[in-house]
């Protein structure tokens, strides 16, 4: 894996935005960009930031043969220890309307998008097929959605982790175990509490 993807990766995983990682660097957001982009690299100084800020060797860093996903240095009695743990991933499909603030798509690897036909106004919708392993990524979704519940509007984002099922709403979360119907049931009683209709619970596990 490559500097620029490794930073990149490991930013998203610690919900730094570019701008917010830019401030720590003393940089600009241009800079991360670019750094992201593989177009520029960090000089030394901001290298040793970068590593201390997300507790990986520069090492770690610079070879491309060394991976860090899931990978995290730790400190113990004054020794180096490696921990390898995998990280969380979420995975769904997200319609890009449903949010109003799009930072959320920082916290996100996009695989495909597709144009969906809605038969109405607007005649189409965004639709971001993603992963990610940002570890309060519900929290974050659940935070950009929209809701305007005078206009009968509540967007919501299904997706899955593992074994777990999450639906999310603005400032709502809600989620169940894969295969458990009586959780699923109480989750589905409270889409419709949601104004939710049954034939929008199609979702996939």
């Amino acid at each position: 894996m490559k500097l620029s993807e490794k930073i990149q990766l490991l930013r998203k995983e610690n919900s730094y935005s570019q701008e917010e990682l830019a401030a720590i660097c003393n940089v600009s957001r241009q800079s991360i960009s670019k750094w992201e982009a593989d177009i520029a690299l960090p000089e030394t100084e901001k290298l040793i930031i970068l590593s201390n800020l997300f507790k990986v060797t520069v090492d770690v860093l610079l070879k491309d043969e060394l991976s860090i996903n899931g990978t995290r240095e730790v400190y113990t009695c004054g020794n180096n220890a490696i921990r390898k743990e995998r990280a969380k991933l979420y995975e769904g499909a997200l319609i890009k309307e449903s949010i109003n603030d799009e930072t959320l798509l920082d916290y996100i690897r996009i695989h495909k998008v597709e144009l969906w036909n809605t038969g109405g106004v607007p005649k189409y919708w965004t639709v971001i097929f993603f992963t990610s392993s940002v570890p309060n990524f519900p929290e974050l979704a659940s935070r950009a959605l929209i809701a305007d519940h005078e206009k009968g509007v509540n967007w919501f984002v299904d997706f899955k982790c593992n074994n777990t099922k999450y639906i999310v709403f603005k400032n709502k979360i809600l989620k169940y175990t894969i295969g458990n119907e009586e959780e699923k049931a109480i989750v589905c009683n409270e889409c419709r509490i949601q104004g939710i209709s049954d034939n929008e619970m199609n979702w996939s596990e």
